[in-house]
């Protein structure tokens, strides 16, 4: 009887993206083999030429950071981009990230907002706490303290310590909330 390791490999060997992809994720963090940067984004090529949203993602971090390739953030763009437009909700946030910082892509923060707002309404923490952000700095959308609350406290409820801090810091200030300091300091607590 074969190891789920070897039924992996064999997957991946004919050409299988998601056990491409999730064997990728195990050279990329060392768990049961090797760590291998390198391997890592072979695996996920190998995948996101296939259309895995997941690989190309991951392999548009891996362009991102130089890992296991050259750093590129125009070829991270285009990656995530391809993720993006599948639906993916990291990558529809990690490409408004991209948009946000002109890295690889024009700054704009009008397109960024689109795009962690596509990530925030799938539920992803990270979005949510970003869209939030740009509603409480005005960036991209039109300023909005009750609006930034809503969606820190949709994250923060996720357990993003990012957003229970800047909840707590809602709280402290009284923006978009009544003024509250033992909120506050319960939810920099949890941060």
């Amino acid at each position: 009887m074969k190891s789920g390791l070897e039924r992996l490999n064999l997957a991946a060997g004919q050409g299988d993206a998601m056990a491409q992809h999730s064997l990728g994720v195990m050279h990329l963090v060392g768990r049961g083999v090797a760590q291998d940067d390198k391997r890592a984004a072979e695996l996920f090529k190998l995948a996101a030429d296939q259309g895995n949203a997941a690989a190309q993602c991951s392999f548009a971090r891996m362009h991102r950071e130089g890992r296991g390739v050259a750093q590129d953030d125009k070829r991270a763009a285009a990656l995530y981009k391809l993720a993006a437009d599948q639906g993916y909700a990291a990558a529809q946030c990690a490409l408004g990230v991209i948009h946000h910082d002109g890295r690889g892509v024009a700054q704009d923060s009008k397109r960024a907002a689109v795009l962690f707002k596509l990530a925030a309404d799938q539920g992803y923490a990270m979005a949510q706490y970003s869209l939030a952000r740009m509603h409480h700095d005005g960036r991209g959308v039109a300023q909005d303290d009750k609006r930034a609350v809503a969606l820190f406290k949709l994250a923060a409820d996720q357990g993003c310590a990012s957003a229970q801090g800047a909840l707590g810091d809602m709280h402290r200030d009284g923006r978009g909330v009544a003024q509250d300091d033992k909120r506050a300091a319960a939810l920099y607590k949890l941060a």
